[in-house]
Parts: C-alpha cells; structure tokens; sequence
C-alpha cells in the first residue's frame, strides 16, 4: 500500500485549522477568536501559495500582500492602543446620571457580560448615593424580558432603590443606548444633561466614548471588568473591527 504523505507545511496548515475550529465550537464565547486563527491561516496558506509561483508574477504578489498585511496590523495596534487606554475608565466623580449600556440576557438571567455591567454599575450607585441610574437596553433574540428589565431586576435584588433606577427599553445598539437614555432624562426632567457615567465592558468603553462625544456629552468611562482573559481577547479583537465599522460608516 502507498502511504499518504502529507508535507510539513500543508501539516501546519492543517493544525492551525484544527486548532480555530476547536476554539469556534467548544471555547463558549469565542467565535470571533476561532475567525480570527483561520484568517491566520489563509494568510499563511497564500504565502505558501506564492511562493511556488516561481516567475516575477509570485514575487510581486507577495510583495503586494506583505504590505497590506503590515498595514493591517499596524492599523489595528493603532487601534488597540486607543482601545487599551480606554479600558482603564475616566475618573468617578459624583455624576447625576449613570446609564448602563445592555448585553445578552439569557432567559431571564443575565449573561457573564451583562452581570459584569450590573456589578460595576452597583459598586458606583453604593459609592455615590445621589446618583440616578439608566438602565438601556431592548428585548432581542433568546431574551424573554428586555435588558433594561433584567438590569433593573438584579439591581434592585441587591439593594438599590426603584426609584433610582429608569428603565430604557427600546435601544438595540450602543447609539441607541445612549441616546435613547439621554432622550429619557430629557422627558423626565426637562433637561438633556451635559455629562453622564457610562458603564460598559472595558474593551468597549472607547467606542461608547465616541457615540458619547457624538451625542454632545461628556462620559465618565466606568469599565465593567471581564472575568475571563481568553473572552477578554476574543471581544478586545472584535473590537478593533468594531471601531473600524463606527469610524467607516
């Protein structure tokens, strides 16, 4: 019988796929991450590809693909540079108002990423006592109650007043969650409010700062830390596109 020989780099190859469909499927939470090692791996793979080609043609294109490759990467280290400074929040200072940007609930029960807002949204409301909360977010897919709701639901659970707590249930984008929230303090008080804490994941306080800024506010970034490092990684990467999207369209 003839042995199937399989060369050591189609063997890489091979492994590196392996590995990100590992990370797609069984790592909950890091799709994103699993993408990201199998667009290594086509990158990789073109390289190999090239480099059989042996005319002036493969040389070029290599050429051509190393520098879009370099202009990538250093776009998105420009970016997570920004994103990274961001991570580590603004100043908590006494804000009148605090809106709390939604996640994923499952059921009814938050998910790691919403409950990691809820807590970092009641440490501040503990700390500052006087502050008013806007609890935003609307109802999606797997959810059987809004964001808003569910926030609103763990939060009183934990001791803060109702009547600290305004609910915003429609925004299905972070635009939305801010300027949904703002558009409710405006009907409540009569008044749109020049600043406002902002929780959100850390890796995403840098994007909520640009619609802030958008809104014609002045955020106090407050991070919601990210209890797993691998998941911190994968959002921190769909981030940099993140930005890229906000900043494109």
């Amino acid at each position: 019988m003839t042995k199937l020989k399989i060369s050591p780099p189609a063997l890489i190859l091979a492994i590196i796929f392996a590995i990100g469909l590992a990370v797609y499927l069984g790592l909950s939470g890091c799709r994103f991450l699993g993408l990201m090692i199998w667009a290594a791996d086509g990158v990789i793979a073109c390289y190999y590809l090239l480099s059989k080609i042996k005319k002036t043609t493969g040389k070029i294109m290599i050429w051509i693909l190393t520098i879009l490759l370099g202009l990538g990467i250093a776009a998105a280290t420009i970016t997570g540079i920004a994103i990274s400074k961001a991570e580590k929040g603004t100043p908590d200072p006494q804000c009148e108002y605090l809106i709390v940007l939604g996640a994923g609930v499952n059921g009814t029960t938050p998910s790691l990423s919403l409950r990691e807002r809820i807590n970092a949204a009641y440490d501040y409301l503990d700390t500052h006592k006087d502050t008013i909360c806007i609890v935003s977010g609307g109802q999606g897919s797997g959810e059987n109650i809004t964001e808003a709701q569910c926030m609103f639901n763990e939060l009183t659970k934990m001791g803060i007043p109702e009547s600290r707590i305004w609910l915003e249930e429609k925004a299905d984008s972070t635009w939305k969650n801010i300027v949904y929230s703002l558009d409710l303090i405006e009907e409540k008080t009569g008044a749109r409010p020049k600043e406002a804490g902002v929780v959100s994941s850390e890796y995403h306080l840098y994007r909520a700062g640009l619609y802030a800024k958008e809104a014609n506010i002045q955020a106090v970034l407050i991070p919601a830390k990210t209890s797993w490092g691998h998941l911190h990684l994968n959002y921190f990467l769909r981030e940099i596109f993140g930005v890229w999207a906000y900043y494109i369209f």
